[in-house]
């Protein structure tokens, strides 16, 4: 998976840092933070196929954060 532009989005993380690849954003004054993501062909087969996927998270041992995956923005949000 590879972050992906997306309408709305108002903040590009780690693009100064050349050890992550640059993650657009839509970042919210309540702290909710969306961001998007682009399945490669080999992905999107693997999803279909298996209908799962898994998420990764780095704590860095510290509190387990809430997450909250959705397939259209629109379906959580609406852009004004």
């Amino acid at each position: 998976m590879t972050p992906k532009e997306f309408k709305g989005q108002n903040v590009i993380f780690g693009k100064d840092q050349p050890q992550y690849l640059p993650l657009p954003a839509l970042v919210l004054p309540e702290g909710e933070v969306y961001t998007c993501w682009e399945l490669s062909d080999e992905e999107l087969q693997s999803v279909i196929k298996n209908k799962h996927f898994f998420l990764k998270q780095l704590t860095f041992n510290n509190p387990l954060q809430p997450v909250r995956l959705i397939a259209n923005l629109e379906d959580d949000f609406t852009l004004m």
